[in-house]
């Protein structure tokens, strides 16, 4: 089922204010575990799970910075006076 532009627009501020702060602690913690890796690898773990967050999530932030397309959409049907 399609989620609805006002859907995806409340899931994705939930998603940005919530889960992404959750998700910071969480990859923190991770590179936390493996006793202060040398640098290279601490940024390419941290640039992985930058990436890794965003993709189950694509559908929800497409599209999310324009206009809303059914508002678009009855303008555009609506005759003008």
């Amino acid at each position: 089922m399609a989620l609805s532009y006002k859907a995806r627009r409340g899931l994705s501020l939930v998603i940005l204010l919530v889960g992404l702060p959750a998700y910071i602690v969480v990859a923190i913690s991770v590179v936390s575990l493996m006793d202060r890796p040398p640098f290279w690898m601490e940024l390419g773990v941290y640039l992985g799970l930058g990436i890794l967050w965003a993709i189950p999530f694509r559908h929800v932030f497409r599209g999310i910075g324009q206009l809303d397309p059914e508002a678009q959409k009855a303008e555009v049907d609506a005759p003008s006076a």
